[in-house]
């Protein structure tokens, strides 16, 4: 890191000693150009990639997905079920590789470390009151800890947009470090729930307030509100991690989640972060997908490119 980069981090690492400070911050950021963001994300999308490359996109995507269950009808078998798939997606093709995470409810973590254990698959678990966010901060705190002890490496919080939106900066920014704390050596991925914050400018706020307090991970949805992810939110918080870097010399990844259900959209995001922040972030380690059924059309599409007949979706498992 360079001398700028270690004195810049110094500097943004005094923010969160007031609301003042942190407003006068963010606030100060500038502003997304809507046009702008939307016409990129769009051009973007419509980039091709010749076979040989996208046999390769297909395997990054399916190693960056985060295979999810989030349902009040989750059972152990269930869990138990879907993290055997993630480690092996396709039984009948041993070249295919694992996902990079199981996410689940804290409740379903015990049974689904029993399955992941020494395959190198990521153990995710949603937390703090998710997907609502609004329960007290020791009940959060309590969450994150359950989920840790009993397995999790990974831990999906979800921000109190209530007080974001309100402009309580320093609360958010609070929860968040108290959150990380509670962490321990578990990854933390920030949610911000951009369906809910309603502008671009409070979406490139939201991220840098997330990365700021300590995240590991900026992530668009809890997959729970009508609008998810999208490729223009997706550009804004790929231009705010390749900004933090510049300025702190931290990298700190992205995870698109909710409506990302085939394999071409998961390749109009690959294109995206490699055009926007580049190869760096081309990997497991620094961004992901949360999905459930994109999956499944990740394993049709590459059994297609490698035998050249196209499954239809009953092949694969139902999650």
């Amino acid at each position: 890191m360079t001398a700028t980069a270690t004195s810049a981090r110094s500097d943004l690492s005094e923010l969160g000693r007031s609301e003042t400070a942190l407003r006068t911050f963010l606030h100060g950021l500038p502003g997304v150009d809507q046009v702008g963001a939307e016409q990129r994300a769009a051009q973007l999308g419509t980039r091709s990639i010749k076979t040989t490359a996208k046999a390769q996109a297909i395997d990054l995507a399916i190693r960056m997905v985060d295979l999810t269950t989030l349902e009040g009808a989750d059972t152990p078998g269930k869990v138990r079920a879907l993290a055997a798939k993630a480690v092996r997606p396709d039984p009948a093709d041993p070249s295919c590789p694992h996902v990079g995470a199981v996410c689940v409810y804290p409740s379903m973590v015990p049974y689904v470390a029993e399955v992941l254990r020494g395959t190198g698959v990521h153990l995710a678990s949603v937390a703090t009151a998710f997907p609502s966010g609004q329960a007290p901060l020791e009940i959060k705190l309590a969450d994150v800890r359950a989920a840790v002890e009993a397995g999790a490496d990974e831990i999906d919080m979800v921000i109190n947009r209530s007080a974001f939106l309100a402009g309580r900066y320093k609360e958010v920014y609070d929860e968040i470090v108290a959150t990380k704390s509670a962490c321990g050596d578990a990854h933390l991925k920030v949610i911000l729930e951009t369906g809910e914050l309603a502008t671009y400018d409070n979406v490139r706020r939201a991220s840098w307030l997330a990365m700021l307090a300590g995240g590991d991970f900026i992530k668009t949805s809890t997959g729970k509100v009508p609008v998810a992810a999208t490729l223009p939110v997706s550009l804004v918080m790929l231009e705010a991690v390749r900004d933090f870097r510049a300025a702190t010399g931290r990298q700190v990844g992205v995870k698109p989640a909710g409506g990302i259900k085939t394999t071409k959209d998961a390749i109009k995001y690959l294109v995206m972060v490699n055009e926007t922040v580049g190869a760096d972030w081309l990997d497991p380690d620094w961004f992901r997908f949360g999905a459930s059924s994109l999956l499944n059309d990740l394993l049709m599409q590459r059994t297609k490119l490698t035998t050249g007949v196209y499954s239809g979706p009953d092949y694969f498992t139902l999650d």
